[in-house]
Parts: structure tokens; C-alpha cells; sequence
């Protein structure tokens, strides 16, 4: 009987996680007490959203003083893909004023963390954050996404020239509207179009060095919207 009430709560703890993640697929608790505490941007002050996944959400761990009085807001979450982002857009970027949104996303999608997703279903919730944006007169700077060779969560699924083809439409795109494009790749890829050994340990995630290589792409970036 021991055994079986056991097995029978643990089977209820499963549930309760498994329904309370259901109810925030798109992980729109995460930031609410740092937008409810963020003040009106001041004028002149630019803000900048960085939009994104781990590769965002790390930048602030590894490199801190990269925003250290900057008028940067990170709000990358770990392990997202375009359709959550897309869902949470609003209240971390469009409640926030930005002046600017840096949008980094899309290589969680090729690993199918929230189940098979095509390139062209990527694109199409990148370009929908994209006008939710414009919109609100908020200018977008399109980043590439990183080299990956295989995913250590998930091998097999050969992501390195799904990368390359998704960054191809997403400069095409930016080319098109106008937008400014930030190209991480060329600078980060290996002869396989896999992430440089020297950047990151795990082939998908930058180091200090790797970080190193971005901040000064997108600091030109952010200065060629200010002009």
C-alpha cells in the first residue's frame, strides 16, 4: 500500500509540473516583476531589447559588464523557440518602449524543441515579430543565427545547413524591408558551418570569446539605427 500511494503521488507532482508548464508555454511569468519595476525610458536614453534564447539569456551571465550601464534589457529564456517568443512579445517588447529590438532566434526551432518546425514556419514567426515591431515604432535589428553542427540534446538532426538556409531568408528579408542585419555567422563558423571549437564548448552555445566576436557586430548595429 506504501508503494502505491507513492507511485500515486509521484504520478500527481508529475501532472501539477506538467500542467503548470502547459499553462506557460510561452514562460510569460518570467519577466513580469522586471517589467512591472521598469521605469518609462527616458528621453533620449534608446533602449534596446534583446529578444531571444539561451545564446541572449547566457550573454548576460558570461558577459555582465557588456550591460552594465548600457540602456540594454535582456530577455532572452533558455530553450525558446519563434512561436513562444511570438507569444510573449508583447509584454517584454512592446510594453517596454524600446527604441529597438534585437532579435536573435530560431536555432531552437531546427532542434524541435516544442516539436517539427519548417524553415519557412520559422521565418514566418520572426517576420511576425517583425511587424508587431514596426508597428509600434519600434526599429529591428535581424541577427543570423550561430553556426551549430549537431545539437548535444538532440544528435542526428544535422542542423548545419538549416542554419545556413534560415539565414539566407532572414538577410533576404532584411535586405527587403530595409532592416539592419547582423551577420554572427560568417564570423563564427567552422569549415563544416558548425560553431568554431575556440567559441563554445558544446557547439551551440558561445564562451567569453565567442561573446567577444558579438558585442562589437551589434554595438555597429545599434549605432546605425541612432544615425
Amino acid at each position: 500500500m506504501k508503494i502505491l500511494k507513492l507511485t500515486l503521488t509521484t504520478l500527481l507532482i508529475f501532472f501539477f509540473l506538467e500542467s503548470s508548464y502547459a499553462q506557460d508555454w510561452a514562460n510569460l511569468n518570467r519577466f513580469q516583476k522586471e517589467n512591472f519595476e521598469l521605469t518609462i525610458p527616458k528621453i533620449g536614453e534608446y533602449r534596446i531589447i534583446f529578444m531571444g534564447n539561451s545564446i541572449t539569456e547566457s550573454w548576460l551571465k558570461i558577459r555582465p559588464g557588456f550591460f552594465t550601464n548600457k540602456p540594454y534589457i535582456n530577455r532572452g529564456i533558455s530553450g525558446q523557440t519563434t512561436p513562444q517568443m511570438l507569444l510573449r512579445f508583447r509584454q517584454d517588447v512592446i510594453d517596454l518602449r524600446p527604441t529597438a529590438v534585437v532579435i536573435l532566434a530560431g536555432i531552437n526551432d531546427i532542434a524541435e524543441n516544442t516539436g517539427p518546425s519548417s524553415i519557412e514556419m520559422i521565418v514566418g514567426n520572426i517576420i511576425s515579430m517583425i511587424e508587431l515591431a514596426r508597428a509600434n515604432n519600434i526599429k529591428v535589428i535581424l541577427c543570423s543565427v550561430l553556426p551549430a553542427y549537431d545539437f548535444p540534446w538532440k544528435k542526428g538532426l544535422e542542423p548545419a545547413e538549416k542554419v545556413v538556409k534560415l539565414n539566407i531568408l532572414l538577410k533576404a528579408y532584411a535586405n527587403q524591408h530595409n532592416l539592419v542585419y547582423v551577420d554572427y555567422f560568417t564570423s563564427m563558423a567552422n569549415e563544416s558551418n558548425g560553431l568554431k571549437k575556440e567559441l563554445g564548448s558544446d557547439g551551440i552555445h558561445p564562451n567569453i570569446t565567442g561573446y567577444l566576436i558579438m558585442e562589437p557586430l551589434i554595438e555597429d548595429a545599434i549605432a546605425l539605427i541612432k544615425k
